[in-house]
């Protein structure tokens, strides 16, 4: 006897409840807007922006295209400038040790006195100076060195613990200032032209890594068609100076005068 298997076979069904079971099962697999997904995802925003402000502020530095080289270079400069300024510290430290040890204070107030004044004089540039530092040559043959170049490179200068400053027969002090005309360079009113020769004392070895600093004043030179030279020297040799004027409005503040007990 035949058997009928449609009797114990499970219904077919139809074909559109497949299509429903997959969207089911697609519902199921996807994600679902709970509070961890919506924290998750926040967390993720933040820390995107986080990530963009970082890139953005170490762009507007400047470092992120710089060689390891350069980077050296930099750290070298300010490892240089740390131990300059630590050895003028030791030495204040053992000048205001010498005076309040009340042991020879005369003397030693005396002698402070005059390397105060020794000092202001070279910084005022009414003395010659000499010491170790650099000579730099910058040539200029296509005449786009002008006096804003040279004032930048003033400055860098002074920025890596530049002492003393001669720039062709002028010494720099704190009123000198730079003008151009017609393609003309003059210094505190005094013509000045290319090859510009400046005299420096001061760490020749943080001065010169100072100059070769991405963006500053080698780069800036080529740019502009020149060159750049530094030579260290033992004794750079300061001879120009300067006649102080009168002050026509500023006068000394009087000094208060000593109470009576």
């Amino acid at each position: 006897m035949p058997i009928d298997d449609s009797a114990s076979a499970p219904p077919t069904p139809p074909a559109g409840d497949d299509r429903g079971a997959w969207r089911r099962l697609i519902r199921m697999g996807g994600p679902r807007p709970t509070r961890a997904n919506l924290l998750a995802l926040c967390l993720a925003l933040l820390l995107g922006f986080a990530i963009a402000t970082q890139v953005r502020q170490t762009r507007s530095q400047g470092l992120e295209t710089l060689r390891e080289q350069d980077l050296v270079g930099i750290l070298d400069t300010v490892t240089q400038e740390g131990v300059r300024l630590g050895v003028q510290l030791r030495e204040l430290e053992r000048t205001q040790d010498r005076l309040a040890s009340g042991a020879d204070s005369e003397a030693a107030a005396l002698a402070l006195t005059k390397s105060r004044a020794d000092s202001l004089a070279i910084l005022a540039g009414t003395v010659p100076a000499q010491g170790p530092g650099i000579k730099m040559t910058i040539t200029d043959p296509q005449g786009k060195v002008g006096a804003t170049l040279l004032l930048d490179t003033l400055q860098e200068l002074r920025d890596a613990g530049a002492e003393v400053v001669q720039i062709g027969d002028v010494r720099v002090v704190a009123q000198t200032f730079f003008t151009e005309s017609d393609g003309a360079v003059s210094v505190s009113g005094t013509s000045v032209s290319a090859p510009y020769t400046f005299l420096v004392i001061g760490d020749a070895q943080t001065l010169s890594s100072a100059m070769g600093i991405p963006g500053g004043v080698q780069e800036s030179v080529r740019n502009a068609g020149g060159e750049v030279t530094i030579v260290p020297v033992e004794s750079v040799q300061i001879t120009a100076v300067v006649t102080p004027s009168t002050p026509r409005f500023a006068e000394p503040v009087p000094s208060p005068s000593p109470t009576s007990g």
